[in-house]
This record gives C-alpha cells, sequence and structure tokens, in this order.
C-alpha cells in the first residue's frame, strides 16, 4: 500500500493533482480542502489510499491520516464506493461525520449528492460503533495550510460541484449566493466556499 506521497506538485485540476516523487508524476484524486492547500511548483505530503479495481488503480490523497482513514472506514459500508466516500468528505470533515453518524443525523447524510434517506440510515447503522466518536482525530495534516486562492477560485468551485452531480446552472446561481453573501475583500477560500455552495444546493 502506497500510505504518502513526498514531492513537488507539478499540477493541480479540479479533482486532483500530479506529485511528482522521484522523477515520476503520480495523480491523485483528492478532496476539496486537500486540493486547495496544494500549490504548483512546492513540495507537499499528502497520506495517499490505493484502490485496486480489475481494470484500474486509483490513488486518492488527503491532508491528514484522519482523513485517510476516514475515507476507508467509510467504504466499509454497504453501498458505499471510494466516489462516494470522496463526495461525503467533500461536503463534511471527518469529524463533522462523527458527529452525524453518532447522532443520526440523516439530513446532514443526505446533504451528500448521491445518499438518500435509505442509503443514509444504513450508513448510520453500519457505522456507527465503527467510525469513533467526535474528536477521534487520528494522525497529523501533511498537506500545507490553505491559503488565498488564485482568480480562478470560481472556475474551480463550479468544477467540484458539477463534478459532484449538479448542473452547471445550479453550481452558477449557488457561487452567486455564497459569494453575495461575503465580504469580497479577498479571494475566498477554494473549500470554504465548495462547502457553503454545497450547503445551498442541498437545502433547496
Amino acid at each position: 500500500m502506497i500510505a504518502h506521497l513526498n514531492g513537488t506538485v507539478a499540477g493541480v485540476s479540479p479533482d486532483g493533482a500530479v506529485i511528482d516523487v522521484g522523477g515520476v508524476g503520480l495523480r491523485v484524486q483528492c478532496t476539496p480542502d486537500t486540493l486547495a492547500s496544494l500549490r504548483p511548483g512546492e513540495r507537499a505530503r499528502v497520506a495517499t489510499a490505493l484502490v485496486v479495481r480489475e481494470d484500474s488503480l486509483t490513488l486518492f490523497g488527503f491532508g491528514s491520516e484522519d482523513e485517510r482513514n476516514a475515507f476507508e472506514l467509510l467504504q466499509t459500508a454497504s453501498g458505499v464506493g471510494p466516489r462516494l466516500a470522496l463526495a461525503m468528505l467533500a461536503v463534511h470533515s471527518p469529524d463533522a461525520l462523527r458527529r452525524a453518524v453518532a447522532a443520526e443525523d440523516l439530513n446532514a447524510l443526505t446533504m451528500v449528492p448521491g445518499i438518500g434517506k435509505k442509503g443514509a440510515q444504513r450508513i448510520v447503522l453500519e457505522l456507527k460503533d465503527r467510525l469513533g466518536a467526535p474528536g477521534d482525530v487520528v494522525g497529523n495534516g501533511f498537506a500545507p495550510a490553505a491559503r488565498a486562492v488564485a482568480p480562478t477560485w470560481r472556475d474551480q468551485v463550479q468544477s467540484g460541484l458539477t463534478n459532484l452531480g449538479w448542473s452547471a446552472r445550479d453550481a452558477e446561481a449557488a457561487i452567486a449566493a455564497v459569494e453575495s453573501e461575503s465580504d469580497g475583500d479577498q479571494a475566498p477560500d477554494v473549500a470554504t466556499v465548495l462547502r457553503a455552495a454545497l450547503r445551498k444546493l442541498s437545502a433547496s
């Protein structure tokens, strides 16, 4: 198993990044929080999980061991694959997921595109005693702290929303709504805007 990558960020896209390790560019699919912390040309260390399928090998990257461990635990629930697990971590932090499962908060879980009420009930039933209690954080963060993003933040957020299943029109409306509530003094953090837009889309 590839537990982490430590190298230079060669490129970042809305759904992943390429990290150069010893001259080999490894592509990792990442959560929004992790992507927001990566900058091309800078060194980074990300925790990773390798998902092996008959026809593919996919590497997922995370800003902390805790996030990686939550990703792996989520997939032990029936019907939760790597894509859905990554979507859950795009909407909620690991600790927020622990709180939702511990409190049987189905509304919080159904905020994730692809999870209905029955799916949320199944996740609570199967993970309540396995995901841990709120505050049970494992591991230290690897990736550097998120900084103000480049002027392309709107495109990054829109791409993230459409990758999670929302239409371009709905994504743009949610971004506009979030932007209208911000102070506008500086470019917002991509991960923060993405979470806020997802909350608005799920409430509509």
